[in-house]
Parts: C-alpha cells; structure tokens; sequence
C-alpha cells in the first residue's frame, strides 16, 4: 500500500479536507465515493473546492482582545470546535435581559420607615407650637390680682374681646371692609367661655356691650365703658358683676378678624335671612354659604334682621366664632402647612391675649370650641337709665344669677336661662 493509500485509509470520511491527489483523478472531497464519476457525468463536481492555503484568514482584532474562536455556543451545551466560556441565558421578548424579583421590603423595615416619619411630624409639631408661642403678643397686668378678686374655682374661664379697632387696615380696605373713620377702639363683642371640668360641653355667653353694669370703682354705666378704661378695668368689671374669676384673655381687631378667616379658606354659615346692608358692606342670601373674611366681618356687625337687632347680633357673633375657631382646630387644617402656617401667622398677628396666655392655652381654647359649645346670652329685660343721662339694657338679675352661678359651681346651665332661639 502506498503513502498516499495509508493517508487516505486514515482519514475520516466528511473531514472537509481535499485528499491527496491520484494519478489521473480528479479532485475529491474527504468522504467522496470510491469508485470513480466519468468526467462530466452526473455526479461530477460542478466546482472545486479550495485548498486550505486559499482560504484566507480573519482580520486580527484590537490590541489587546483575545484571539476569536471558531467555536458557537448554543442554549444548554456547548458547540464542538472549541471554545467556551458560560453559555448565555436566553433573551426575553424585547431582547431584554430577564430582571430578578424585586425584593420586598421587611417588616422590621417599614417599622422602622413609620417611626421615623412620626418622629419627623413630632419634631416639626413641637417646633411650630414654640414658635407661635414666641410671636404671641401678651398685654401686662390684665388678669393682676386685688382686693374684691373672685376665688379660683373649677373650669376655666375665657374673656374673649372682639374690638372695632381699625388699626393695621389701610384707606383703601376701611372702604371696602365699610368699618368708617372712628379712631382709637371700642368692644364690638365681648363673650365669656367657660371650659369645665366635667364631661359637659363648654358654654358660650354673650355679654351684650349696651349692658348696664357697676364699672369697678366707678358708676353704673354700660360694659363698653369699661373697655375704654383698658382690658384691665374691663376684666375687674366682669369678675365683679359675674363673680367668676377670668383665667385668660384674648381681644382680636377688624383687621386680624378677616385674616384668619381668609387664612382657613373661609366658614360655612347658615343664613337664616337674606341680609342687605350697605353700611356693613354686606349683602348675602339666604341658605349656607361660606362667607369670606370682609363678609364674615360684616355679618357679625349688621344689626338688620330681627325684632331685636342688637340680640341678633350678639346670636350671630357666637354662631360664627364657634364655627371659625372649630374649622381653625379641624385635623384638614392644622395638618396641611398650606393652611395651618399661614393660620398661625395670621393669628398671632391679629391676637392680642394677657402676659400669662401661651400657645397651649390656645389649642386648649380651639378643642373647647370645636367640642360644640352650649351657646347663650346674659338675661336681659328692659331699659335702665344711667346717672350720665344714657341708656343701657338692663338684665334680668335673677336669671342672670342662675347663669353665673351654675358656671361657677362647674354646672350646666338651666335650661330656664338658656337662649332657646
């Protein structure tokens, strides 16, 4: 056998590889058949193929790169011909890789995501309640102590002052808000709350300012006399015809009044009549409605409507404070900064209150009134003429004693003494 014999029979068949040529054959690809095709007969290869010398090389790679490999890779084994490495998990639709499960988050984590957030919140209640309590305005020597003073007794007992003042309001606003050129100020409302201690509601009481009342160390006159002398003179006045001791007080003018109510976005009212009143600058239908600040103002200042102008009023005033302040203590409102800081900024501008009041005797005051107050005014009944020519309304002593003292015993009011309207 020759050499070319020997290479031939160790050669396997489907190599890919020309065999070594024959005397008078023609070129055959490994695995041809063994006998021989006649020359341009069917079966006769219709090419030739390329010698391993013509077939040229791949262009090299950059510097650096490893050399290519012949060998693919198909899903689950890898192809023969060498190379390797870890075969490629199929693509996902979109030819993106499949993304792990996100992990959810522990419990102990959110725990912890809650108790930091309620730290936050507490953090920033605590440095907003000193930070009203820093802007708040005291007045000296209002609720000092004297002689004749009524004793501490149970509850807690608010004077709350509503002044005509027009301080802080330019021309331009005196004219739309129609409160008209009166310098210095005078009480427009003038309402004693009481805040027991016992599960009974707070009690609001009107005091009228026509009111005929003994002025402290002085002659009978009205109870808006009192306030011209001071809120100290006032306090002494109130306590002595009342026999209550006034534990904090607090006055507001015109233009703090509008302030806060625009600050909350306004108050839903019930308007019982339709009102027309040029001098208050107010003209509403009947029915609810919210009224804004200039129209929540003159609400409570119109005497039309009502066979007793000055009792209507005083019933308006008591309806509308107890309706804004439980708005202003609502959760929608102190939670949300965009109400509740300029709520605070609001108040404490408008807000006068004594040397001893701070912001938790507030919050105290807003829960009270949010807690639906009984509302009344102090009996009254016919005229009184004054020793300075005037006239004042005159109470109904023994009513009015009924009131007082029921507030003073911690008790509810009689419901012979209540305002039923």
């Amino acid at each position: 056998m020759s050499e070319d014999d020997r290479t031939r029979a160790m050669r396997s068949p489907g190599d890919g590889r020309p065999l070594p040529p024959r005397p008078n054959d023609v070129p055959r690809s490994g695995g041809a058949p063994a006998h021989r095709f006649p020359a341009g007969g069917p079966g006769a290869p219709t090419h030739k193929l390329p010698a391993a010398s013509q077939i040229p090389e791949p262009p090299p790679g950059p510097p650096g790169s490893e050399p290519r490999r012949s060998g693919g890779r198909v899903y689950g084994r890898q192809r023969s011909g060498g190379g390797g490495g870890p075969v490629r998990p199929l693509r996902s639709r979109g030819g993106q890789e499949p993304r792990e499960p996100r992990k959810r988050p522990s419990g102990r984590t959110i725990v912890k995501i809650v108790a930091g957030l309620l730290v936050a919140l507490l953090v920033a209640a605590v440095g907003m309640f000193f930070w009203i309590d820093s802007r708040l305005g005291g007045i000296d020597d209002v609720l000092a102590d004297y002689e004749e003073r009524p004793p501490d007794g149970p509850g807690t007992n608010w004077l709350l002052v509503g002044s005509d003042s027009r301080k802080g309001l330019s021309k331009a606003q005196r004219k739309k808000l129609a409160t008209g050129r009166a310098v210095g100020q005078r009480t427009d409302s003038m309402m004693l709350l009481h805040i027991p201690d016992t599960d009974d509601p707070p009690t609001l009481v009107s005091l009228p300012r026509d009111l005929a009342v003994t002025i402290y160390g002085k002659q009978r006159d009205k109870l808006n006399a009192a306030y011209n002398g001071g809120p100290q003179l006032l306090v002494r006045t109130i306590e002595t015809v009342t026999d209550l001791r006034v534990d904090n007080y607090m006055e507001i003018g015109f233009a703090g009044f509008v302030d806060i109510v625009d600050a909350v976005g306004g108050v839903e009212m019930n308007v019982t009549a339709a009102v027309n009143d040029p001098k208050a600058g107010l003209k509403l239908k009947k029915g609810k409605q919210v009224l804004d600040g200039a129209q929540a103002l003159g609400y409570v200042r119109t005497r039309k409507g009502g066979a007793l102008p000055d009792y209507e009023r005083t019933k308006r005033q008591r309806q509308f404070l107890a309706a804004v302040v439980k708005k202003a203590a609502s959760p929608g409102v102190l939670i949300n900064p965009f109400t509740s800081i300029p709520l605070a900024m609001s108040a404490t501008d408008a807000v006068t209150v004594d040397s001893s009041t701070g912001a938790f005797d507030l919050l105290s005051l807003g829960l009270a009134m949010g807690d639906s107050p009984v509302t009344t005014v102090v009996p009254f009944g016919g005229n009184e003429d004054l020793p300075n020519g005037g006239v004042a309304v005159k109470s109904d002593r023994q009513k009015a004693l009924a009131l007082f003292n029921a507030l003073k015993e911690d008790k509810p009011v009689p419901k012979s003494v209540l305002d039923a309207r």
